[in-house]
Order: C-alpha cells, then structure tokens, then sequence
C-alpha cells in the first residue's frame, strides 16, 4: 500500500462511501502476511516510498510465485532480482505479461503507468562483461520511475571512448559506475563530474581481482570526492540509491 491510496481510503472512510469495516479489512494485512515461508511487507513503501523487493536467488520457483501471486492482489508493480529462467516461466504462469530482463536477471510487473522522471541517472560501464551489473541497476531505477541513459564499455583501457560520452554523463543527476578488474574507472569519472558517484565493483577480473575485492578496494580508497561505494555487484543496491538521489 502507498500513501496515495491510504489518503483515499481514509478520506472514503471520513465522506461515508467506506465503512469502518471495510477499511479494516482493506487495512488489517498492512503490517506485513506471513506466507509461512515469506513474510510480506505491506507496510514498506509507507515507510520508505519504495514496495518490498523479491530476492529470488535461493527461493525455489513456486515460493517466488507464491510471493507475487499474493503481491499482484495489492495492485503494486513488482521487481524480482536474480531470477533465473525457471523463476520467469513459474512466474508467467500466473501473470502472463511479466517480463525479463535475462541480462540483468530480473523479473517485473509494471501495473501502473508510471511517470518518468525529468533528470536522469547515467549508467556507466567499463567493460561489456559487466553487462549484467549495468542492466540490474538500470531495470531497478527505471522501475522506481527514473530515465536511465546507459553508456557501456568506456572503460580505462580506452579512455577516449568515455570523453566521447561526458555530455550525456555530466548532464546526469547522478552517475552509476560499474567497473571490475581494478575498478579505476569510478575514480576517473568522480574526478569530472560535479554530481554524486555510486561506485560498484564488480566479479569481473582475472585471480588477482579476488571475485571483485581489488575493485572494491581500489574504489573505497579512490582519491576522487564524492565517490561512494556499494557491494560487489550489487546492481540492485546501485540502482535504488541512485533513485532515492534522483528524487530528493
């Protein structure tokens, strides 16, 4: 539930076109519904303007769609990360209009039209390998109704192809950079841009990177303000600061 539709029952409630009782019953899930393997938060998108999240890595397919069988009864758009093939097809079962995104591994259902915002947050990647990391935060923040302008593979190792895109990246109100291998990408682009940076490292990199630990490192220690850093490929994480930025 959103606040939108709280002030509207409420409202319903004070005019007499709702009854009291049908308020409670519209309301008396709110807190969270315990599935018995899941518990629901109904409650989130109150507290932080954001619905609740599916995590799908490590749910089998039927709790997944056993999740969003009971959310699509709320009326709310639904966002499910790391899901695999089979999570899409248990999914589209029961909703046939779910679409996935097989880069970024996410599932979604848009079940209202929603507004995009007129700034914009500008996906920036290194490499073409980390792909999956850039379409992961992209999907998440144009969910939450943010224009994305994706700008792949201008990594270090050819610098000239990023300055052939610092308009585009300037012109943002916020930049995502995804890079692996030594991650120094998020350092160069913090030192032009006078907008916030949200570093992710990525697994990307031969054994010396350590599954994303030289990257990560390389950019909590970046010499470049403004530069903050999620978890190592953590798309998702990027991608739902970026928007909470956006929106201020």
């Amino acid at each position: 539930m959103d606040q939108e539709t709280l002030m509207n029952l409420l409202k319903a409630v004070k005019s007499g076109s709702s009854s009291v009782d049908e308020a409670y019953e519209t309301l008396k899930e709110l807190p969270y519904k315990d599935l018995g393997y899941a518990k629901i938060d109904n409650h989130r998108e109150l507290r932080v303007g954001f619905p609740e999240i599916v995590y799908c890595a490590g749910k089998t397919p039927e709790q997944v769609r056993g999740i969003v069988e009971y959310m699509l009864q709320k009326d709310c758009s639904i966002l499910g990360t790391r899901a695999s093939k089979e999570v899409y097809e248990a999914v589209q079962n029961v909703y046939e209009a779910v679409e996935y995104n097989e880069t970024a591994r996410t599932i979604t259902i848009r079940k209202n039209n929603i507004k995009l915002t007129e700034s914009y947050i500008a996906v920036v990647s290194a490499g073409t390998s980390d792909l999956p990391v850039v379409e992961e935060a992209a999907v998440t923040a144009e969910v939450f109704g943010n224009r994305v302008e994706r700008i792949v593979d201008v990594g270090v190792a050819g610098i000239h192809r990023l300055f052939n895109k610092l308009d585009i990246i300037r012109g943002a109100k916020v930049v995502i950079v995804v890079a692996g291998m030594e991650g120094a990408l998020a350092s160069v682009v913090g030192g032009l841009v006078d907008k916030p940076v949200i570093a992710v490292p990525t697994s990307v990199g031969y054994g010396a990177n350590f599954g994303g630990l030289s990257a990560l490192l390389c950019m909590l220690n970046s010499c470049s303000s403004g530069v903050s850093v999620v978890n190592i490929d953590n798309g998702f994480g990027a991608g739902y600061l970026a928007s909470m930025i956006n929106k201020l």
